[in-house]
């Protein structure tokens, strides 16, 4: 038999040989080159994908999340509920849960971001309404006590990632006094407006690097016999999960969503449109959020406060949640770097410092956290007020 992981490095001798055992019936089954075997991506968890290619033409891909460190339920769970929903998503094609091993189907090699032009934000606007259509779908097939509540206790813990690490740890900053209490007054602000908003399914990373461009030449593959509960297909949560449905060419696929959590609506259309790894001009922001108001308040998944009638009211609520987001990434960049050796991560730290001072000038009862936060930088504090502050 040739070398299968000659092009994947393994820390842990025991788990390379499991892996090699686990693999090779599968191999069998699906038709795999094993010697092709290769790193198809890594996130920022201890989880990593690899990628075989098929006998026949194709490929799919192996999720290796070692148990001590990854869950791989939620993961399972939530790609049914998805699928259930109409979602493009891997099919979970054979799961080995005490070792965290997990065969997928391949959704291919083309992210959103590898395809955006960032000079021409209209050349892009297709694609955005494609990721809409997909949050829309995921947002409306919502039920209570499904997936883990996005309640005051975890948008907490998530906040106070801002102190411990971009604060205390990358910028070498502990908050006393009167500081402490600016940083903690405008964390009980923004957690009582996120709280206020209805509750939907949230993917909690729906950015244009978790979504699939559109592939023709991906089967529908048989789950492997054996490795899955009887039926073949994943659902340990009360029966067999959906079958996949037939999906329009154009349709992008969702990666990345085991944090999936039931919470505020506005979540996933801000990480959408101040992501990551992107920063666009306002102007093209309101073009796709308001686009999603439009969509979001005929399918009656605004029917809140003045949302349905008021779009200002409603971006306003997405700026909050937005702050929210920006302030837990930025702690989770620096962990990323300082703790886990990952440093391109906290170089993108900028783009959320500049989020959340865009966002803190806007409102005049986050002016005191917005000085904070200038200090902290070393920028001048900001002067003046922008148009519409309220």
């Amino acid at each position: 038999m040739p070398p299968i992981t000659n092009a994947v490095a393994w820390t842990d001798p025991q788990r390379e040989t499991a892996f090699t055992a686990w693999l090779e019936p599968l191999a069998r089954q699906h038709g795999l080159l094993e010697a092709s075997l290769r790193p198809a991506s890594a996130d920022a968890s201890f989880r990593r994908y690899l990628r075989l290619d098929r006998l026949t033409g194709g490929s799919l891909i192996i999720m290796d999340a070692p148990p001590a460190h990854e869950n791989c339920r939620p993961f399972v769970q939530v790609a049914a509920l998805m699928r259930e929903a109409g979602l493009l998503v891997p099919d979970v094609l054979a799961w080995d849960e005490p070792q965290g091993f997990m065969l997928l189907s391949d959704l291919g090699h083309q992210t959103l971001l590898d395809v955006i032009n960032p000079d021409q934000p209209q050349a892009n606007h297709a694609h955005y309404m494609a990721a809409l259509d997909s949050l829309l779908a995921w947002q409306l097939a919502s039920k209570p006590g499904v997936l883990p509540p996005y309640d005051e206790p975890l948008l907490r813990r998530e906040l106070q990632l801002f102190p411990d690490w971009y604060l205390a740890q990358h910028r070498q900053t502990t908050l006393q006094g009167k500081d402490a209490e600016t940083l903690n007054k405008a964390f009980d602000s923004i957690v009582q407006r996120n709280l206020a908003a209805p509750s939907v399914y949230v993917h909690r990373d729906f950015m244009p690097r978790n979504l699939m461009m559109p592939r023709d030449d991906a089967p529908t593959l048989p789950a492997a016999r054996g490795s899955l509960p009887p039926g073949g297909a994943v659902s340990p949560w009360g029966g067999p999960a959906a079958k996949p449905s037939r999906t329009p060419q154009q349709q992008l696929g969702v990666l990345d969503f085991q944090d999936a959590v039931y919470g505020p609506i506005t979540y996933d259309v801000a990480s959408l449109m101040r992501d990551a790894f992107l920063s666009w001009e306002e102007d093209f922001v309101i073009d796709v959020t308001v686009r999603y108001w439009e969509k979001a308040r005929k399918a009656g998944l605004l029917d809140f406060e003045d949302w349905h009638s008021d779009f200002g009211a409603f971006y306003r609520a997405v700026e909050w949640m937005g702050l929210q987001r920006h302030l837990k990434v930025a702690g989770i960049f620096a962990r990323l770097t300082l703790r886990d050796g990952k440093p391109k991560y906290l170089a993108d730290a900028p783009r959320f410092i500049h989020y959340i001072r865009n966002t803190t000038h806007r409102y005049r009862e986050l002016g005191p956290f917005l000085q904070l936060i200038d200090k902290i930088e070393g920028f001048e504090a900001a002067s003046g007020y922008a148009f519409g502050r309220v």
